[in-house]
């Protein structure tokens, strides 16, 4: 019965320590490829880049970043802190450009083992 017991609770803490990918969504903002992202936006997402701040479609964040990117052309990216909770997460990232450093804060909710974006 003991073993039972252990095993359950080694199966029950392996699928809550279970997180979403984020790499497709790291490597995306790396490369500055905004495009790559576009299965991974949510249906609405709260975007807030220099100058401007928004709630929008995924298509039209997509199109922010494209226009971000064009004009700060990223030369890496690094996951700074990550945290997940069970269907949800958030992380915090270093993106240095040609034109500076900035910090780049993603929550995303878990669908399976993917990450969808909700706030960038």
């Amino acid at each position: 019965m003991k073993r039972l017991l252990l095993t359950l609770a080694l199966i029950l803490s392996f699928l809550s320590v279970m997180a979403a990918d984020i790499t497709p969504i790291s490597n995306a903002f790396k490369g500055g490829n905004a495009s790559s992202l576009t299965g991974a936006m949510d249906q609405e997402v709260d975007i807030a880049l220099p100058g401007s701040s928004k709630k929008c479609n995924g298509s039209e964040a997509v199109k922010m970043l494209s226009t971000f990117f064009g004009s700060n052309k990223p030369t890496g990216f690094s996951v700074v802190h990550h945290a997940d909770k069970k269907d949800a997460g958030f992380f915090v990232g270093k993106l240095p450009t040609a034109s500076g450093e900035y910090r780049v804060n993603i929550t995303y909710r878990a669908d399976g083992d993917k990450a969808i974006i909700q706030s960038i």
